[in-house]
């Protein structure tokens, strides 16, 4: 079922919360809708599911509005970062408590818990309190609990945030697994450029209660739509007005991608640099080159081997190769 947003604005006082929003969502696809804290992705995630009223604009679900449809009645499945488990329920009871609430029968119940707990890697976990569940195999369990009744529509607000590191990285990719083999589609909201990029087959990114850009996650890192997207998907060699001018493009605004950059020795064909900072980031070093002939200091991550036959240290000069591929104009910082 494909899903799409047109013109969707909510204000809460003076506060403009999400501003005009149009959006499509492809039948079966998942969509991560990725921006800063208090950009409005959460508020567009609750206006999609029902639990807001927009102020202007359509919510429609293959062509029908929603508009008169409460949430409950939508038939979407979400899952939140909190869980939202029923602490006095087995695994089985949570994962089957919208079974229970839409009168499946106890026998198609039971094979619709089994399959779900073996898509979601807890198969003979039917009988655990949740509390005696790590947060992985808790959000594992919601996930379940949502995806039970079928939903036209699967909303996942942060849904690994109240997870550690090392366990977000493995379960981003396991989600992204999950979620590629539904037949229906997702809406994912994270904060997390990263796990936007793995779990998510289109990126819409948002800025102050707008879409700045939507794209496959590739797309936006290599066309990064204005300043302000470069640097919040990481670049870090993003100039603007009088330094911007003084680069090879001369535009107002650009950006040079040091990870198609190379460091090499003082050649014909490179541009000399200098070191004026080096510290090194885990297993990557990390550079601050000065570059006399455009007047500006850029950053340059890579590995030790790229630095040989020595450590780098403030002083050391390099050739910076950049090709062409590796400038972009960009539309300033608005």
């Amino acid at each position: 079922m494909s899903l799409r947003l047109e013109g969707v604005a909510k204000r809460y006082g003076s506060v403009v919360a999400v501003d005009g929003v149009s959006l499509e969502l492809p039948p079966a696809t998942t969509l991560a809708l990725l921006g800063p804290s208090g950009c409005g992705k959460s508020t567009l995630l609750r206006l999609i599911a029902g639990l807001e009223a927009p102020d202007a604009g359509t919510v429609a679900l293959d062509g029908v509005d929603l508009a008169a449809t409460p949430p409950a009645k939508r038939r979407f499945g979400m899952v939140f970062q909190d869980y939202a488990l029923f602490p006095y329920l087995d695994v089985a009871g949570n994962v089957a408590f919208g079974l229970v609430e839409a009168r499946v029968p106890a026998q198609r119940r039971a094979a619709r818990v089994a399959d779900l707990l073996e898509l979601v890697g807890l198969a003979g976990f039917e009988r655990r309190k949740v509390d005696e569940l790590s947060g992985g195999q808790r959000q594992r369990v919601a996930l379940a609990r949502a995806l039970a009744p079928e939903p036209r529509l699967l909303l996942l607000d942060e849904p690994l945030s109240n997870l550690d590191a090392k366990l977000r990285e493995a379960l981003k990719f396991e989600l992204r697994g999950i979620l590629a083999g539904l037949p229906t589609g997702a809406v994912y909201v994270t904060h997390d450029q990263g796990e936007a990029f793995t779990v998510a087959d289109r990126v819409a990114l948002m800025r102050e209660g707008r879409i700045v850009q939507v794209g496959e996650g590739e797309e936006l890192i290599a066309r990064p739509a204005n300043a302000w997207a470069a640097r919040f998907l990481g670049h870090d060699n993003v100039f603007e007005g009088a330094e911007a001018r003084r680069l090879p493009l001369g535009t107002d605004a650009a950006l040079l991608r040091a990870d198609l950059t190379r460091l090499v020795d003082l050649q014909a064909g490179a541009i000399a640099a200098t070191v004026t900072g080096a510290v090194r980031e885990g297993l990557e070093w990390r550079l601050s080159l000065a570059v006399p002939a455009w007047g500006v200091t850029v950053a340059w991550r890579g590995f030790e081997r790229e630095l040989l036959p020595e450590p780098p240290a403030p002083g050391r000069r390099y050739g910076l190769q950049v090709p062409a591929a590796a400038w972009q104009a960009l539309e300033g910082d608005a």
